[in-house]
């Protein structure tokens, strides 16, 4: 799909893509471990470590963030880092992080503006975090 900013040339944008990061975003735990590695390449094991999280949870979700195309394995030696995919990801990143978002005030205080299913498809078989059973009931 193309669009055109009233003051600019027309966007190619992929919805495809929009779709895996707003996949890869949708969960708290994915959206620690991408800012982590925004700092820096790393290692399941440190990122484990540094964010308080299990190293089969942190498996699970760079599974996951890999599945989307945002981080890549790389083998150094017998182990694994972890790098972002795309340096204009950081970028991209950094962007969304400094948004200034116009929030209804009007709304309802508790609604939460969510997706359907916050799943990504290396999640299938694991538990739910504690905010997506929330979200699901």
């Amino acid at each position: 799909m193309e669009t055109s900013p009233p003051d600019g040339p027309a966007v190619a944008v992929n919805a495809a893509a929009l779709a895996r990061v707003g996949t890869a975003l949708a969960d708290e735990n994915r959206r620690r471990l991408l800012l982590a590695l925004l700092q820096a390449p790393a290692y399941p094991s440190d990122l484990a470590d540094t964010l308080g999280m299990t190293r089969g949870n942190v498996s699970n979700h760079l599974s996951c963030l890999r599945g989307c195309g945002l981080v890549r394995a790389v083998p150094v030696g017998r182990r694994v880092r972890y790098e972002l995919a795309d340096p204009k990801l950081a970028h991209a990143l950094a962007d969304l992080a400094a948004l200034v978002l116009l929030v209804d005030s009007q709304g309802p205080a508790d609604r939460v503006c969510a997706p359907d299913d916050y799943s990504c498809p290396a999640d299938e078989g694991t538990t739910p975090s504690p905010t997506e059973e929330a979200l699901h009931g």
